[in-house]
């Protein structure tokens, strides 16, 4: 993984203010198939909701660099905002990934539990699915270290995190066990406040930007059925 650089001097030295975004939609996320790790692109709608996230952040405080799932709906989402915001760098973090979701990737989300119950009732029950699949804490482990690896990195900078919905929910209940999430739509935003000692989250799946677009979709993926 690239390093990044130094951080630069800034008003809040204390934490980092990373700004989490939601890669934009996939053939995948429309048809509601389940992805895990498998490396889906970006269709035509993702990379509207893309340049519409780009052009938000553009226009807001300056982010000094941006990481981005090794995944390309990720990486492509991460690629587009980082061109936007004046050519910065996008430092791949393969801890970013979506969850491993074993034998249920490929499959139909409203199929799974006919094709492989005994995968569904893992996935559903937060066990390691069959077929090299995660638990949901083998995935907070996972991403949550990363968040925290990237803000202790850039302590006083503002930072973007392109990645996905079972990661973005694992890093919420990091935060706040008390109440559910919720759907994350496609590109979405969501702001932590990530300080030495504990994380607060400031903004939480803001699609503001895709109201005037046309492409605020179902946000499939980013509640309990992530994929």
């Amino acid at each position: 993984m690239a390093d990044p650089g130094p951080s630069p001097s800034s008003d809040h030295p204390d934490y980092a203010e990373v700004v989490v975004i939601r890669h934009g939609e996939t053939a995948w996320n429309a048809d509601g198939r389940l992805q895990g790790h498998l490396d889906v692109e970006l269709n035509e709608v993702g990379r509207a909701q893309a340049t519409a996230v780009a052009e938000r952040l553009s226009k807001e405080l300056k982010v000094s660099v941006v990481y981005s799932s090794d995944l390309q709906r990720a990486y492509e989402t991460a690629q587009i905002i980082a061109t936007k915001c004046g050519g910065l760098e996008v430092v791949k973090d393969p801890d970013l990934r979506e969850r491993h979701l074993g034998d249920l990737q490929g499959i139909p989300r409203h199929e799974a539990s006919k094709i492989n119950p005994a995968a569904c009732k893992a996935k559903d029950c937060g066990q390691g699915i069959p077929g090299g699949g995660e638990s949901v804490d083998q995935l907070s482990k996972r991403c949550t270290s990363a968040l925290q690896r990237i803000g202790k990195k850039h302590l006083g900078e503002r930072v973007a995190v392109v990645t996905h919905g079972g990661v973005i929910r694992s890093l919420y209940m990091r935060v706040n066990t008390d109440l559910p999430p919720g759907s994350l739509p496609n590109t979405s935003v969501s702001v932590f406040h990530l300080y030495k000692d504990k994380w607060v989250i400031k903004t939480w799946g803001d699609v503001s930007h895709l109201n005037q677009t046309g492409f605020l979709q179902s946000g499939f993926g980013g509640d309990s059925t992530s994929g």
